[in-house]
């Protein structure tokens, strides 16, 4: 199955076998989101409907992954292994309503094991900060949320460069908490379920990155008023 470019899924077989699960899993009950009643027919056995999840998450997945890694190859291999193993755990989900949460807890921690592996390799540092390549373009311009659009302002612009810069001196679990909540638009309990940790914690998360790059902002020569607050502006953040 073809996910987009450079992407090919091979089905694996089910886990478990629904029928000694009972008849309970075979219809989804109606008050279940969009999201839960796909997860629930693809834990009874409908192995078609691993496309429609596919399709849906493919790109919110592929923004959150190039945001974080700036490489288009990495971004897409990363998009497969997620939903590869969205597709050998599905038995892990239980249907309350927090897919999202579900599903980018998995890209995160992917996301991390990645980071970890190019940690001591000076690459990581270029691959930051490297210059698109021609044959890149094409998607880049698909992906309004990395790249400034046409329309923008001269400031607007510069202000997104920045911001995206500052989002990289934070600590991984400020940057992925505020991102998976302010550009991923994840509810604070889904991200929470994304980041494993209670809610709580992510609160205290985002106050602190908020503090953290308003105080960046300031110290760049931003007017210390409601224009630096990182998520004043929400087309900074818009898809």
């Amino acid at each position: 199955m073809i996910l987009g470019p450079h992407l090919t899924l091979t089905f694996y077989p089910m886990p478990t076998d629904p029928a000694d699960m009972g008849s309970d899993l075979q219809t989804a009950p109606l008050e279940c989101s969009e999201d839960d009643s796909r997860m629930i027919r693809l834990q009874s056995g409908d192995v078609a409907v691993f496309a429609e999840i596919s399709a849906a998450w493919q790109r919110p997945l592929f923004c959150f992954f190039f945001r974080n890694t700036r490489c288009v190859e990495n971004s897409e291999d990363l998009v497969q292994e997620t939903m590869l193993r969205l597709f050998r755990n599905c038995w892990d989900y239980l249907p309350r309503g927090l897919f999202r949460g579900f599903l980018f807890r998995i890209a995160r921690n992917l996301l991390t094991d990645h980071s970890r592996r190019l940690r001591n390799d000076v690459l990581l540092h270029a691959l930051r900060g490297a210059i698109v390549a021609d044959s890149e373009l094409d998607i880049m311009q698909q992906l309004p949320d990395s790249l400034p659009s046409p329309n923008d302002s001269s400031e607007a612009r510069e202000f997104r460069d920045v911001l995206s810069q500052l989002l990289q001196l934070l600590p991984e679990e400020q940057r992925l908490s505020f991102t998976l909540h302010y550009h991923d638009s994840l509810t604070l309990p889904e991200v929470a379920d994304a980041m494993a940790c209670s809610l709580p914690a992510v609160k205290g998360r985002l106050r602190l990155a908020r503090e953290k790059l308003r105080q960046q902002l300031v110290s760049r020569g931003y007017d210390d008023d409601a224009e630096t607050d990182p998520v004043h502006d929400t087309t900074v953040f818009e898809n």
